[in-house]
């Protein structure tokens, strides 16, 4: 069976036999036909961005809604992946005593996704940025023993726990055939075609998946990868747009169209699932960040009307918008304030109704910027 997406091909004799999915490289032939709905969706998307990248370019602390962006978009990628993790988790001002096995995944990829981008300033979108990103990804976490940062030399599979060769959902191309795939895909994203780069980054996305060249993280390398030829193309100049959430709420069709590629060919109805989801994230994103700018406004008029002990109380505040959860030792100690200023300061943010305390105990108390928090906490 053959459709202009791949073939399958027969591996092994007699028993052992089974069937791999060999990909058509890209781009589709016969080329992508662009009907209404999708020509619609483009533009939609693209608007979107274009928004999204204007307000990235001039908000003051946007880099610090994309350090709390990251951290929200790894602990998505990764529930995807089944990954029992929570915002709570990944924010802990305690995560290094704290640190689960859920928490060390998302940990990692926060770690992959900050090598990756900067990794892109000086070098191409190409396997060895993506294998070196991989490597960051499985560093001393579950799936380490899956070669960490190299292509796979044996047959994977997708399906239900417990699942084999035998009743896969899907099974990827054997090796050989993915290393061609994969270099094809290389070859793919550093040359230039007429196609929007919206479109390409929705055949990119496919095919990685489809190839899936590692025995572990593929789901989330590959989503990366979104953002990352995003702004090698120069779409976004800022790590500020991730699809997870969207991915994550609509899972079941996400993975069903991505089959149906596979099944008939049909990269269309793809394509409009994909520009759908960089459109709604776009919005996300523009959404989130208003709120947060609105947000941080209004506190700092609060601390500005604080009189004498305004310095130190905008000092944790600063600190507080990277760290919406904190305890009093460590951020004295990151401050270099004594543990009474910050304390001090503490109380006038509770007062204000900025900070919440959430444990009773009078040690290790911990306090949250629970405003602020509410905003980047929706879809986890």
């Amino acid at each position: 069976m053959q459709n202009r997406a791949g073939k399958y091909r027969t591996n092994l004799t007699g028993e052992a036999a089974y069937k791999s999915f060999m990909p058509s490289p890209l781009p589709p032939n016969p080329e992508i036909a662009i009907n209404a709905e999708i020509a619609e969706a483009l533009i939609s998307a693209n608007k979107s961005l274009a928004v999204l990248e204007s307000i990235a370019s001039r908000i003051p602390n946007i880099s610090l809604f994309i350090s709390m962006y990251v951290r929200k978009e790894a602990l998505m990628s990764s529930q995807i992946e089944g990954t029992q993790a929570t915002l709570e988790d990944i924010l802990d001002p305690d995560i290094e005593a704290n640190t689960n096995r859920d928490v060390a995944d998302v940990v990692n990829y926060i770690k992959a996704t900050q090598y990756a981008i900067n990794r892109l300033e000086n070098f191409p979108l190409c396997n060895r940025l993506i294998k070196e990103t991989h490597a960051v990804l499985l560093e001393n976490v579950r799936g380490q023993e899956k070669t960490p940062g190299e292509f796979r030399r044996s047959q994977n599979w997708i399906g239900g726990q417990g699942s084999t060769l035998k009743n896969a959902r899907y099974i990827p191309p054997n090796p050989e055939d993915m290393h061609k795939a994969i270099s094809d895909l290389e070859i793919y994203i550093n040359s230039e075609y007429s196609l929007d780069p919206l479109i390409r980054a929705a055949l990119i996305h496919y095919q990685f998946e489809t190839i899936h060249p590692f025995l572990d993280g593929n789901g989330r390398i590959g989503r990366l990868l979104v953002t990352l030829f995003l702004m090698e193309q120069k779409i976004l100049s800022k790590p500020v747009l991730y699809i997870s959430y969207f991915l994550k709420k609509n899972q079941i069709e996400y993975y069903d169209r991505l089959n149906e590629v596979r099944r008939k060919g049909n990269y269309e109805q793809w394509i409009l699932f994909f520009l759908m989801a960089l459109d709604e994230s776009a919005k996300d994103a523009i959404q989130s960040i208003d709120e947060l700018n609105t947000l941080h406004n209004k506190n700092r008029q609060i601390i500005a009307n604080m009189g004498r002990s305004r310095a130190n109380t905008e000092l944790l505040f600063n600190y507080l918008e990277a760290n919406p959860i904190i305890d009093i030792g460590k951020t004295a100690e990151a401050l270099g304030l004594s543990f009474n200023t910050v304390s001090s300061a503490v109380k006038r943010l509770i007062k204000a109704g900025i900070l919440l305390q959430t444990t009773a105990a009078s040690r290790n108390r911990t306090f949250l910027y629970e405003e602020y928090l509410s905003i980047l906490r929706r879809g986890t």
